[in-house]
């Protein structure tokens, strides 16, 4: 049997599935080359455990060298040029041909909006969520705010998780009453394409909490003190804690494989991109949801590491069986889940399947102490079993 050559781009959670569940089926004739411009993986649930002091950066890093052990060979490099036509990529300038790539590229975030300043923090990457732990650290009253700039965004849940956590945080200060929190975001409740349901409960757990909602407000620009929304509306602030627009990363939307969003279209079960052999999964994707709520509005799967994590599972086994001459069966159900963090070691836990129909099907359950711990588990499982 001829050697195969698989190509990943990106070395986040489901580009490192993507390797490591392609280098236990596949025998060593056959190439895995993983590339990234980052010599670490971040563990992205955990910034904000890190905001709180719970997690140190070196603690939630992995060295994406390590899977050198395993067979995988790490590439460190800018990918420049995807070339679906030639079978190749260009990283740092030189060409390196596929058999088989996945995309895996994530989704990159656009800071340009937002002035440099201890009082606005992106904590959504690792220097701004050490950003905002220093602003916690030293805040003692006056308004923090949370702001959704922009649809899309990768892990709906953390910008609500965050909320629940400086209340948390504050009240175990015991200053929360000189601390107000609010959060605006453009959606119409929290996480909507979980539902209307589960987004109602969400948004009575943060109002009970003192925590404003403030829905449907289109960011446009911020100072130093103030947000400035559509329609003229304003929100001042003491400090802002922001989820910064996302985009798809230029090599992506000058490939051909995305759309006019700049996301990459794949079929719902395979993951399969526009191109031969070319597979794309995770927060780069995007993927039209065939349910939808009575308003009508089309609904796309959340960016979220769960998927991400699934689909790698999917697209590894469906090359290998190829590779191998077995019937690639495998299929992508849109089942995921997603552990909310509360506070004072608190979470609940939802679970579902977004492909369902009439609309997706998610159930929220009681928050208790025992998600809090799984999500601990989870953790420290994903460091030590993919590394």
């Amino acid at each position: 049997m001829n050697g195969k050559t698989i190509v990943i781009l990106g070395g986040g959670s489901g580009g490192v599935v993507v390797a490591n569940k392609l280098r236990k089926r596949l025998g060593s004739e056959h190439r895995i080359i993983l590339v990234d411009k980052e010599d670490n993986h971040l563990y992205y649930p955990s910034l904000l455990w890190l905001i709180f002091d719970w997690r140190r950066p070196e603690q939630i890093q992995r060295n994406l060298n390590s899977l050198t052990k395993k067979g995988i060979e790490f590439l460190k490099g800018t990918v420049e040029k995807i070339l679906t036509d030639k079978k190749a990529v260009i990283v740092d300038g030189k060409e390196i041909p596929y058999d088989y790539l996945v995309v895996s590229l994530g989704a990159g975030l656009d800071e340009t909006p937002f002035p440099k300043s201890p009082k606005i923090c992106d904590f959504y990457c690792l220097e701004g969520a050490k950003m905002a732990q220093d602003a916690l650290r030293e805040f003692s009253s006056g308004k923090i705010v949370i702001l959704i700039s922009a649809l899309p965004f990768k892990c709906p849940a953390a910008p609500y998780e965050l909320a629940f956590l400086v209340d948390s945080f504050f009240k175990n200060k015991g200053i929360r009453g000189n601390v107000e929190i609010e959060l605006y975001t453009p959606e119409t409740l929290p996480m909507p394409t979980a539902g209307p349901k589960l987004g109602g409960k969400l948004k009575a757990m943060l109002e009970k909490r003192g925590i404003r909602f403030n829905p449907g407000h289109k960011f446009e620009s911020v100072n130093e003190r103030e947000i400035i929304f559509g329609d003229n509306k304003k929100a001042e602030f003491d400090l802002l804690l922001v989820v910064p627009p996302h985009k798809s990363p230029l090599v992506v939307k000058e490939s051909g494989l995305s759309n006019e969003s700049g996301w990459i279209p794949v079929d719902a079960e395979t993951l399969k991109a526009n191109s031969e052999n070319v597979y794309a999964i995770g927060d780069i994707t995007t993927i039209k949801l065939s349910g939808q709520y009575e308003s009508g509005k089309p609904l796309n799967l959340p960016k979220a590491g769960v998927f991400a994590h699934y689909q790698a599972e999917v697209v590894a086994e469906n090359i290998a069986s190829e590779i191998t001459g077995e019937k690639p069966d495998k299929k992508f159900t849109g089942k995921g889940y997603c552990i909310i963090e509360l506070g004072n070691n608190i979470a609940t836990f939802a679970q579902g399947n977004f492909y369902s129909l009439p609309h997706p099907h998610v159930t929220m359950y009681p928050p208790l102490r025992i998600w809090h711990w799984a999500r601990i588990w989870f953790e420290r499982w994903w460091l030590r079993h993919w590394f």
